[in-house]
């Protein structure tokens, strides 16, 4: 999970400040106030470390990306040509990770249960290079920073605080080549020392993370009346959602079930789905059949009430297939996974989006599936103030942020909701001036009813 990040000079971001993240983490404000440029810089990173070119620095994005920033001085911030992209993330791990001693095969060096990545990054003769990172846990920091004497140019020392290197042989102390992409280290590292190969370990942990952040757009597809279903096992649903239903079959094949929850007992995904959907008041029940035997033609057939017929997916209301994706997304991906979600309440009426609160409540607490989600919808929050207030989820468990424009620059302001799910520090017209506004409309209707109007 991740626990805290800052960032500076990214977009629209001089600096983040320590931003502190909670199991469910939510980010609101007006819009280009900076919400999703947060999102956007996981993606951007998740998508490097996925990358195959172990030479590129940042995979900023192009046509197949998750994520298009244009070039490294499109996302500077200002795009100021001295400025350098700065990166701080700390997570927990999710099981604790165990270095042993190469002197003593029997003993631990380092026992890690979470860790701290540090990235400094700028452009130099028109190419991104990593100045310096490192990865830091207690007391204790390896990296890699530019070489302490002057020397020829893209050369690099080990930082290894305070840990002592060993060096495989007496000689010149070599120094070391470009890191791998802004995160990793050389094979040369292994090559020059001794006791330091377990930092192959710490690394993955890092691509463990991104590899487990899954993302869900806005704009999720259009239903379909047929889906086509070969047998594959998605990872996600997709950044439209378009997975959505290889995934529920996928989870029918390997007969998925999820972890006790709210309803305290085991039930499969579609059954989990069917019944939010119905707690939401969107339809009654749905199913997913196969068009005819040994085909990989598949239907969604839904019921809008119990005496309803069943219908395609196409031809009951657009919330459905926007909020499908949603669900399965909540519920396939694997515990420890880390949910990016960008406007889950597009298309559903204000009663529905209510119950996002309620879904992610019991996806963090009862599946350890951290939620990132960017909202403008007023009615999920006042339904998590709610549980808040009902002890369903304590206030520490969540984070909300209220981001605005300041001096040109993005500013996020940490909410304190307190142990009754009060906003102690509610922001001026967080939601519109909903006073100001009732008060004008009753003085209108005053005004036309004394001329009669």
């Amino acid at each position: 999970m991740i626990t805290e990040l800052q960032v500076k000079s990214f977009k629209s971001w001089e600096d983040t400040g320590p931003l502190r993240f909670a199991p469910l983490t939510g980010f609101f404000g007006t819009n280009s106030s900076g919400k999703t440029s947060i999102l956007q810089l996981f993606l951007m990173l998740k998508q490097t470390v996925e990358s195959l070119d172990r030479k590129r620095v940042l995979h900023t994005g192009d046509d197949f990306s998750i994520v298009d920033l244009g070039t490294f001085p499109d996302l500077i911030h200002c795009h100021k040509a001295d400025a350098a992209l700065q990166v701080s993330i700390s997570w927990d791990l999710l099981k604790t990770l165990k270095i042993k001693d190469p002197e003593q095969k029997d003993k631990n060096l380092f026992e890690i249960n979470d860790l701290k990545f540090d990235v400094e990054i700028r452009q130099e003769s028109g190419t991104p290079i990593v100045r310096q990172f490192s990865y830091s846990f207690g007391s204790t920091a390896f990296g890699m920073k530019p070489e302490a004497k002057k020397g020829e140019k893209g050369k690099y020392d080990l930082l290894s605080e305070p840990y002592a290197q060993e060096r495989q042989q007496r000689g010149r102390a070599w120094p070391l080549p470009w890191p791998i992409k802004f995160y990793g280290f050389p094979d040369e590292v292994s090559a020059y020392f001794k006791n330091v190969g377990f930092l192959s370990e710490i690394v993955l942990e890092l691509e463990g993370l991104f590899g487990r952040t899954k993302y869900l757009g806005p704009l999720r597809e259009y239903p379909k009346r047929i889906y086509t279903w070969a047998g594959e096992a998605p990872s996600d649903v997709g950044r439209k959602g378009e997975l959505a239903v290889a995934a529920i079959l996928a989870a029918r094949e390997k007969g998925k079930y999820i972890s006790p929850g709210r309803r305290k007992k085991r039930r499969g995904l579609e059954e989990t789905i069917a019944n939010w959907l119905r707690d939401m008041g969107i339809i009654d029940s749905f199913s997913v059949k196969q068009i005819g035997k040994d085909r990989k033609d598949w239907e969604v057939l839904v019921r809008k009430t119990r005496q309803s017929p069943e219908v395609l997916i196409t031809d009951v209301g657009f919330g459905l297939s926007q909020v499908l994706p949603v669900l399965v997304l909540c519920y396939y991906v694997p515990e420890g996974s880390v949910l990016l979600l960008e406007q889950p309440e597009l298309h559903l009426h204000p009663s529905a989006q209510s119950w996002l609160a309620d879904i992610f409540i019991d996806v963090v607490e009862n599946r350890n599936v951290q939620v990132i989600v960017e909202s403008h919808s007023e009615h999920f929050v006042r339904r998590l103030q709610l549980r808040i207030a009902e002890k369903k989820i304590p206030p520490e468990r969540t984070a909300l942020y209220f981001f605005e424009m300041k001096n040109s620059a993005s500013h996020a302001e940490k909410l304190d909701v307190d142990l009754y799910g009060n906003i102690n520090n509610w922001p001026k017209d967080f939601f519109g001036d909903e006073m100001g506004e009732t008060v004008a409309r009753t003085k209108a209707a005053m005004e036309r009813q004394a001329k009669g109007d």
